[in-house]
């Protein structure tokens, strides 16, 4: 066994982390040229002797998060020639056509805090391309990133999103790989919302994550216990879209391995316990133009402009197409359940919780909507994605009224198998996604629905969970 005297990793105390990770951060949002990026994150790597790896990140198409650790050596020496097998991934290529590259996006390199990371590594996001170097097509990033580039450009627009994602803490570690409809998950804390003692396994839990992300640049807000007992949510500042869904995928993997070092699990299934309230994500979205708010007008209803308005008319009038990209799993449906203030109703409010979109109460510089009805185990590269594209481009089938975007009631799909026919049918997510990459998502979901109880219930089944896109493996995946 080496002797850890003997080692000499990087590790950085948690102020200066926030320092450094914070003025990446704001290279990124000040479009600082990816080269320039590039030439001084290498050169950093060259000369930082501690630094034994680099981890590298993806998403896949159903938004599951994978990590590879390549040597920092290695990596110097080849960065513009990083290859995997795309087979083994779940909706991306086919046997014959394996071989995926992936680049680096320097412009999401992030100093890691040791003791949750291990010491002497650093993380950066990577874009995924084809053989013959252009963007993949079932890359959700690389299209966000497009798209967002394609709006600073053609508009001067910058898209800007915070969330509130809502996750269980339970006893045991792999709980969920362990879990069955008899026994259930096995709360750690019996809080309520704002309520849980300081030392409660919760509250370190909370506590600790806090300090992770906030060492991340995350720009920390406030957390809590949240409704349901055992439940937490932890907010941060809204930022770019593309850092917001970076920073949404760095979150649920910090809580998870935070948890687990707690001998606990991290869990971010919509409904994981029946008879409580489940996890949601609220999307908290505004578009910028020349660091003005355009959501913003002090005299338009409920201070929102007409520009806002449009957007959410958007959104509203294809609400049930684009559900499943936002509800990408059969245990997302037993969220949006009325009963739970739940957020299933196709219609805009300022007050009503119910509403897929609510208008939060806010100044010109926090003008937002608020799209309630996205479940956390939602791909945010997709989600994102859609939702911007939707509300900015979306075909407008109806023109909504202020009184009928409030009073009139439609609901969201109340199963995935609804939820799938409208997604598929919809010739607008074909041409926003490309109709390989809808295809391919909606046989995903179709394997995996077909392998629960096709009726939901009132019990969370066994098969919903070990089956469901965050949770499953290969190994699990082999043994139906």
């Amino acid at each position: 066994m080496t002797n850890p005297e003997l080692r000499n990793f990087l590790e950085i105390p948690y102020e200066e982390l926030e320092e450094r990770n914070l003025e990446a951060k704001r290279k990124v949002e000040n479009r600082t040229a990816d080269h320039t990026l590039q030439e001084e994150y290498l050169r950093y790597l060259f000369d930082e002797k501690r630094l034994k790896a680099v981890t590298v990140c993806f998403s896949d198409l159903e938004g599951r998060f994978h990590m590879l650790d390549y040597d920092k050596k290695f990596l110097l020496s080849s960065h513009d020639n990083l290859t995997f097998d795309g087979s083994s991934i779940r909706g991306f290529s086919v046997v014959r056509e394996s071989d995926l590259r992936l680049s680096v996006d320097w412009g999401s390199f992030r100093w890691l805090p040791s003791d949750v990371f291990g010491p002497g590594k650093v993380m950066v996001f990577g874009l995924i391309r084809d053989r013959d170097g252009s963007p993949y097509g079932s890359d959700m990033r690389f299209r966000l990133k497009l798209f967002l580039d394609e709006l600073a450009r053609e508009h001067g627009y910058r898209a800007n999103i915070s969330v509130e994602c809502e996750g269980f803490l339970f006893q045991g570690v792999n709980a969920e790989q362990r879990y069955t409809s008899h026994e259930g998950f096995q709360l750690v804390s019996s809080g309520g919302y704002f309520n849980s003692l300081p030392k409660d396994p919760l509250k370190l839990f909370i506590d600790s994550l806090a300090e992770a992300q906030r060492s991340l640049g995350f720009e920390n807000e406030k957390d809590h216990p949240e409704v349901a007992p055992s439940q937490f949510e932890l907010n941060y500042k809204y930022t770019d879209a593309l850092l917001a869904a970076d920073q949404l995928q760095l979150y649920k993997l910090t809580a998870r391995q935070i948890a687990n070092n707690m001998g606990l699990t991290a869990s971010f299934l919509p409904k994981p316990v029946s008879g409580i309230n489940g996890n949601g994500m609220h999307c908290n979205i505004s578009i910028s133009k020349e660091s003005k708010n355009i959501f913003f007008d002090a005299k338009g209803e409920d201070q929102l402009s007409s520009f806002a308005w449009q957007f959410v008319d958007r959104i509203l009038n294809n609400a049930n197409d684009i559900c499943l990209a936002l509800n990408p799993s059969v245990n997302a449906y037993r969220r949006l359940d009325p009963h739970f203030e739940a957020p299933n109703q196709i219609k805009s409010s300022a007050v009503d919780r119910t509403s897929m979109i609510r208008v939060p109460l806010a100044n010109e510089k926090a003008s937002r909507i608020e799209v309630r009805s996205v479940a956390p185990d939602a791909g945010p590269y997709l989600a994102f994605l859609t939702l911007l594209h939707t509300g900015l481009r979306g075909p407008m089938t109806e023109a909504l009224t202020s009184e009928n975007r409030r009073t009139r009631t439609r609901f969201l799909p109340g199963n995935i198998y609804d939820a799938v026919r409208l997604f598929k049918g919809s010739t607008y997510l074909g041409e926003m996604i490309g109709e390989d990459n809808r295809e391919k998502f909606v046989d995903r979901k179709l394997a995996s629905a077909d392998r629960c109880p096709r009726e939901l219930g009132t019990i969370v089944k066994t098969e919903e969970v070990r089956f469901h896109h965050e949770v499953t493996n290969q190994y699990l995946w082999s043994q139906f």
